[in-house]
């Protein structure tokens, strides 16, 4: 079988950890080319990758045979490179959020659905261990009915951080705390417990000099009847603190915490499953907010791709958190309470 030719489009923080996903198949995959508009970064990713390197998107999908591009661009340039990477047939896997605009997200599956490509939106927290199991028990049940649930993203980003690029911190190309920190967070409030009826949010831009927030918090209302709560802020001192969900349920209740949901502090049901013995082993150290799912998702998007397997998040699904976070900042520009969902 050929290997499905992949390229990168840009090459800051989180490229990391696609060019290792990468090299995790590359029984599958060949890294044909990569793209960033600024030269002395292309450059050193060229030497170091030992592979061709382009500063414009359009014309490196011109010259080169690619079956997928992947977006690891400031979050409000995915729409019109999705868009792009669309009109040459090439399928699309982009990094969240996958738009900062409503209208974007729903323009880039339309986009891709119009040139029968796909669309698949990074959501690599959901492949944490962690996670899984709490998935697993989810959709088996075991809560049963779910009373509350609440999400901390207690995170420091310095200003040093926002002012390291001069499109972070920005509501065009970034957005705040909410849209880009907490983004998988975000996800969980759909994936892990379902469609959301209703959000009220605040937010405040309280210690970093940038256009978006640094902290906020949101309620919600789920169509199940749960109520929830997330907090975030990216203003903990000295580093970064806590990134944890708990769900409180009429049979279980379940906390995971650390600093990226990596850790399962409680876990108790009032039945017993075979795989609870898992739970000792599931938590995991880590230095890094991003998990380790990357390559795991990767493993999704190849079986895709070979038509062998559905996608978990494709554009549609991606846009269900983007929808929440949407909802989230209309709550908070006009002090009301937002029902989802949004007119479209």
């Amino acid at each position: 079988m050929n290997k499905i030719k992949i390229a990168v489009v840009g090459c800051g923080r989180i490229s990391v950890k696609h060019f290792e996903a990468i090299r995790v198949h590359e029984k599958f995959l060949e890294l044909v080319s990569i793209c960033d508009i600024n030269q002395e970064v292309l450059d050193r990713h060229v030497a170091d990758l030992n592979i061709e390197g382009h500063t414009s998107m359009a014309k490196m999908l011109e010259r080169v045979e690619i079956d997928i591009v992947v977006i690891c661009t400031p979050s409000g340039s995915h729409p019109g490179q999705t868009v792009l990477a669309a009109e040459h047939g090439v399928h699309v896997m982009t990094e969240k959020p996958m738009a900062t605009r409503w209208n974007d997200g729903l323009r880039m599956v339309r986009a891709c659905d119009d040139a029968k490509v796909r669309l698949f939106v990074v959501k690599q927290n959901r492949k944490n261990s962690t996670l899984q199991l709490l998935k697993r028990a989810i959709l088996e049940k075991r809560f049963g009915k779910i009373y509350m649930v609440h999400l901390n993203v207690f995170w420091t980003r310095p200003q040093e951080y926002y002012d390291s690029a001069k499109w972070r911190g920005t509501w065009e190309l970034d957005g705040g705390a909410f849209m880009n920190q907490a983004s998988h967070y975000v996800d969980l409030i759909d994936w892990l417990i379902g469609p959301v009826d209703s959000i009220q949010a605040m937010t405040a831009t309280q210690a970093r000099d940038i256009e978006v927030e640094d902290t906020g918090v949101i309620n919600i209302r789920w169509r199940s009847g749960a109520l929830g709560s997330m907090s975030v802020t990216m203003l903990t001192y000295p580093e970064n603190y806590e990134g944890s969900i708990t769900i409180i349920g009429e049979k279980g209740t379940v906390r995971i915490g650390g600093v990226a949901v990596n850790e399962i502090e409680q876990w108790k049901f009032e039945d017993k499953q075979d795989y609870d013995e898992q739970v000792k082993n599931a938590s995991y150290e880590t230095t890094s907010v991003y998990g380790f799912g990357h390559s795991l998702y990767y493993k999704n998007v190849i079986d895709v791709l070979q038509g062998n397997e559905d996608p978990e998040t494709d554009g549609r699904e991606g846009l269900k958190s983007l929808e929440i976070l949407i909802a989230t900042y209309l709550s908070a520009r006009d002090g009301k309470t937002v029902s989802l969902p949004l007119n479209y």
